[in-house]
């Protein structure tokens, strides 16, 4: 390539508008069949396993808290999480589905990428009986 043809687009790129996008200052409508995070129902679940059995990336953790009155909480690692759908797809009650809002998932710590889903009593019972000392897992029935 010669200097004069390099010289010449370079007039025509200083006249052009830039192909960049004002991103996080001018926001677009996302596309409404976008696969972002992971959405949970708790009431729907009937806590059949399907949903951990067919994700590739073992993203997925269904923790029973307890089986006959059906409450359980789901622990979603987004890190690990390849956005497949895969879990959606096999989902016989329909309790999980992929957010086309919740796509901007950047963080400046590992915390944030552990999400627990459930019912709000359900979570806080995981969690203070895993804060205790001497217990490795949360009891399971």
């Amino acid at each position: 390539m010669s200097v004069g043809a390099l010289l010449g687009d370079v007039v025509k790129s200083l006249f052009k508008k830039p192909a960049t996008e004002k991103y996080p200052f001018t926001r677009y409508k996302s596309p409404e069949r976008l696969r972002g995070s992971l959405v949970y129902d708790p009431e729907k679940c009937s806590g059949c396993q399907l949903c951990i059995k067919d994700c590739p990336s073992n993203a997925i953790e269904l923790i029973t808290v307890d089986k006959v009155n059906k409450r359980f909480v789901m622990r979603y690692h987004i890190d690990r999480c390849t956005f497949c759908s895969q879990c959606v797809e096999n989902c016989r009650f329909k309790c999980l589905s992929m957010s086309n809002e919740q796509w901007e998932l950047a963080s400046t710590t590992k915390a944030a990428f552990e999400v627990n889903y459930g019912r709000d009593e359900d979570i806080e019972f995981l969690l203070s009986h895993a804060a205790q000392p001497g217990v490795n897992e949360p009891p399971c029935t």
